[in-house]
C-alpha cells in the first residue's frame, strides 16, 4: 500500500493533512509524467497469486501466518484473512519466455508453501472461492492480526455505519450480512502487472478495459458462495459488495463504488485515473509519510508519493493504475479480475491472452473507441463474470448499425490471431505463444473452465450425497486435479 500503517484510529487533523499531501502529490505525479521519457524502460511483467489453505476435510485452515513463520520468504505475505496468502512473484521482461518464467515461478511456490502447510496440517488450494467455506468461518475474528487491515476494516465501517449486506442473483441466489469485511478474504485472485509507456497508457489501459471481459469468461473459476450455486465468477459480485462503504438513501443520489470497472474510457493518460481516485473517493487510511513530493521534486529527486499509492490501494479498480518509484519511475497497470487457479499453465495462459489482446487491441483501439461507449464494456464486464463461457458480449463493429451481439467462445476465435500478434510484436517466442494459445483454444473447443469443471463435478457427486458432502468432495477432486499441473480444459471428468 505504499506506507507502513501502525495504528488503527485517525482524527479528522490526520484527514485535513493527508487531503492537502494527495493534492500535493498529484500536482508532483503531474509534472513528473510531462517529463520526457519519465517511465520509459524495458516492457515487463509481474503477478500476484492469492490462495486458500484448508485442513485435511477440506475446511478453511486460519494459519497463514504460521505457513508465513515456516516459508520466510520475501515473496509472501498474509492476506486479509486467516486462511490466506499471497505470493508475489519476480517482475521479468516481456521479451522471450516470460509466462514460462512466471509458471515456473508459480510452481516452485505452490510446492514450497505446499510443503510447509502439510506440516502444520494444512494444504494450499489455488481458486477463486473456497467451496467449503461457512459464514460462521468469515466473522471478525478470522482477519489477520496485522494494523493494515484493523485500520482498514475500521476506515470502511467508519464510512458504511452499518452491517455489510451481499445479495448475489444467480441459480440460487444469496442473501447475507456480516458486520466487518472479512467476507472480502472469501475471493483470492491472480493479478498481473504491465509495464507501460506513460505516452501509450491511455490506449492500452482502454484495451484492457475493452479485452478483460472476455478473459474472465474463458477464465472463471468461483462458481459457489457459501454453498449455493451463484455467479461462474462470483468472485466479481463478492468483492464488490463486501467492502461498499456506501450508504444509500433511495432519494438521494448514488455515489461511485469503491470496487468499479471505471466510469469512461481515459482519454489522455494514467493522471486522470488517479485525480479520478483522489477526488471521488474519501480517504480510508490518512497516514502521512515524511516526504513532501513537491519539495523533494523540487530538489531534483523522483518523489515515493506514497500517500497517493496508500489511497488508490483503497480504490479497487478491476483495471488499476499504479504509480512505482523504483526502475527510475514508472506506471504499470494492475490487472486484478482473474481468479487464482486452477494450475499454473492456467493461470499464465490466461494472462498471455489477456496481455496479447491488450497490446494487439490497442493498436487499433481509436478507431474501435467511436464505435463502443464505455457502458457497453462495463455491461460485458457483468455478463462474463455472471455467465462465463455461456455470456454473450457486445463487440464493436466498423459495419452500420451498431456493436455486434457475439457469444464467448466464438469471439475468442476471432481475436486469437489478434491476440498471437500482440504477443509477437512484443517479442515473445513464437513457440511460447503457441503454447500458451493452445490452452486458451483448448477451452473454447471445449467450454470447460474451473467454474464449469466445479459445477459439472457438483452435479455428479450430488446424485447420492447432500450438498455440503458434495461440496467437499468435489474440492478434493478438484484440488487432486490442480497438482497434476495438467490444464482444466483436460481434466477427466469420469467418475472413479
Amino acid at each position: 500500500m505504499g506506507l507502513p500503517i501502525t495504528r488503527e484510529n485517525f482524527d479528522e487533523e490526520h484527514y485535513r493533512q493527508f487531503g492537502e499531501r494527495l493534492t500535493s502529490s498529484l500536482a508532483a505525479l503531474d509534472e513528473l509524467l510531462q517529463r520526457p521519457g519519465f517511465g520509459n524502460g524495458t516492457q515487463s511483467l509481474g503477478a500476484e497469486m492469492e490462495l486458500s489453505i484448508i485442513d485435511g476435510k477440506g475446511q478453511a485452515l486460519p494459519i497463514n501466518r504460521a505457513v508465513l513463520n515456516q516459508c520466510l520468504s520475501e515473496h509472501l505475505q498474509l492476506e486479509l484473512d486467516r486462511f490466506n496468502l499471497e505470493y508475489n512473484l519476480t517482475p521479468v521482461a516481456l521479451t522471450g519466455r516470460p509466462f514460462s518464467h512466471l509458471e515456473g515461478q508459480l510452481e516452485k511456490a505452490l510446492a514450497v508453501l505446499e510443503h510447509s502447510a502439510n506440516s502444520l496440517g494444512g494444504r494450499i488450494v489455488p481458486i477463486g472461492i473456497l467451496p467449503t467455506l461457512r459464514l460462521n468461518e468469515l466473522d471478525s475474528s478470522v482477519m489477520s492480526d496485522l494494523p493494515r487491515y484493523r485500520a482498514l476494516s475500521a476506515g470502511l465501517r467508519r464510512l458504511k455505519k452499518g452491517p455489510f449486506v451481499i445479495q448475489i442473483d444467480g441459480a440460487e441466489p444469496l442473501s447475507v450480512t456480516c458486520q466487518d469485511v472479512t467476507l472480502e478474504g472469501a475471493a483470492t485472485s491472480f493479478q498481473i502487472h504491465l509495464r507501460v509507456d506513460p505516452n501509450t497508457f491511455a490506449n492500452i489501459y482502454n484495451a484492457a478495459q475493452l479485452a478483460t471481459p472476455l478473459v474472465l469468461a474463458l477464465s472463471a473459476n468461483s462458481p459457489t458462495f457459501l454453498g449455493q450455486r451463484l455467479w461462474d465468477e462470483t468472485r466479481v459480485a463478492l468483492f464488490k459488495q463486501a467492502i461498499d462503504s456506501r450508504k444509500f438513501d433511495e432519494h438521494d443520489w448514488h455515489p461511485p463504488s469503491r470496487v468499479s470497472y471505471g466510469f469512461g474510457w481515459v482519454r489522455k493518460g494514467a493522471f486522470e485515473l488517479f485525480a479520478e481516485a483522489v477526488g471521488l473517493f474519501p480517504p480510508l487510511l490518512p497516514v502521512l509519510g515524511k516526504e513532501d513530493p513537491l519539495d523533494r521534486l523540487a530538489k531534483g529527486h523522483l518523489p515515493k508519493l506514497e500517500e497517493l499509492r496508500l489511497h488508490q490501494g483503497t480504490v479497487w479498480r478491476w483495471n488499476r493504475a499504479i504509480y512505482d518509484s523504483h526502475d527510475n519511475g514508472h506506471i504499470r497497470i494492475e490487472l486484478r479480475a482473474l481468479p487464482s487457479g486452477p494450475t499454473p499453465i492456467d493461470m499464465v495462459a490466461s494472462a498471455a491472452f489477456l496481455i496479447g489482446l491488450i497490446l494487439g487491441l490497442s493498436r487499433r483501439i481509436e478507431t474501435l473507441l467511436p464505435l463502443f461507449p464505455f457502458d457497453y464494456a462495463h455491461r460485458n464486464f457483468y455478463q462474463a463474470a455472471q455467465f462465463g463461457v455461456d455470456a454473450t458480449l457486445l463487440w464493436p463493429t466498423l459495419a452500420v448499425g451498431g456493436p455486434k451481439e457475439v457469444t464467448v467462445c466464438a469471439l475468442a476465435e476471432e481475436l486469437l490471431p489478434i491476440a498471437q500478434e500482440g504477443l509477437g510484436e512484443a517479442g515473445v517466442n513464437q513457440q511460447e505463444i503457441d503454447r500458451l494459445l493452445h490452452v486458451i483454444r483448448r477451452r473454447i473447443q471445449t467450454k470447460i473452465t474451473g467454474a464449469r469443471w466445479q459445477l459439472w463435478m457438483l452435479d455428479r457427486l450430488e446424485k447420492t450425497m447432500d450438498r455440503s458432502a458434495a461440496l467437499s468432495g468435489m474440492l478434493e477432486k478438484y484440488l487432486a486435479n490442480s497438482q497434476t499441473g495438467v490444464p482444466v480444459s483436460e481434466w477427466s471428468r469420469e467418475m472413479p
